[in-house]
């Protein structure tokens, strides 16, 4: 049998690629970059040209500034990295604010906002709620217990008003506030609520928080909110971030 030239290096070549494309991480990031994008287009069809547009700008700016001052070859590759981040940080931007249309007005929208949150947040969703699906979430981290209400003002005052007696008698001193989102007067859009939560002031430790958790469990079980579809946090995942080796 004859053996032909390079027969072996081309089937290792071979394999190479196909091991590529089968990676399921990297399949998978792919897959994950497309649903963000689509998702991202039919909420601003102009996103995505700004992002790509930016990046590309950015790299336009540094190439002419290195051609002109000689430094193309540290330039150029710096402008390749500084667009690439841009346009993942922008990416990013649009992807959690499409995220926001997708979910406002849903019921358990500000519970998943929460639930998607870093840092040490317990979030216990539709605490009490009414038939008129006006609901309560409680909330317990640094800054104490957070009690976030979805629905009517007029609905969600009396449920908000009772779950705050019931934690205050267990929560002995620990601060309690009151979140409504919505948009209707003295309610805040669900694209706020993050920002609304960390800039509230950290007032417990760790272990304070979960001694909290531990008192709150003992509470009894309110009228639950009638059953609904609740989004989850991570419907959408995140879209990935640029390796910077």
């Amino acid at each position: 049998m004859v053996k032909k030239p390079g027969g072996a290096a081309a089937q290792a070549s071979s394999k190479t690629a196909k091991n590529v494309a089968a990676d399921p991480a990297t399949a998978g990031r792919l897959k994950q970059i497309r649903m963000v994008a689509g998702i991202i287009r039919k909420s601003d069809p102009k996103a995505l040209p700004i992002v790509i547009g930016s990046g590309i700008a950015v790299l336009a700016v540094l190439v002419v500034v290195g051609l002109l001052t000689g430094l193309a070859a540290l330039l150029i590759p710096f402008g390749v990295l500084l667009g690439a981040m841009i346009s993942m940080l922008l990416f990013g931007r649009y992807a959690q604010s499409a995220q926001y249309k997708a979910i406002a007005g849903q019921p358990g929208a500000a519970a998943a906002i929460v639930q998607s949150m870093r840092g040490n947040w317990t979030v216990t969703p539709a605490i009490a709620g009414n038939r008129n699906m006006d609901i309560v979430h409680r909330v317990v981290g640094k800054p104490g217990v957070i009690l976030i209400g979805e629905g009517s003002p007029t609905g969600l005052a009396s449920l908000m008003s009772a779950e705050k007696k019931k934690i205050a008698r267990i929560a002995y001193g620990v601060p309690i506030a009151e979140v409504q989102v919505g948009n209707e007067k003295g309610q805040i859009p669900v694209r706020q609520l993050q920002r609304t939560l960390m800039k509230m002031p950290r007032t417990l430790k760790p272990r304070a928080v979960s001694d909290l958790n531990n008192r709150l469990k003992a509470l009894p079980a309110s009228l639950q909110a009638p059953r609904g579809p609740m989004p989850r946090a991570g419907r959408m995942p995140r879209p990935p971030r640029p390796k910077v080796r």
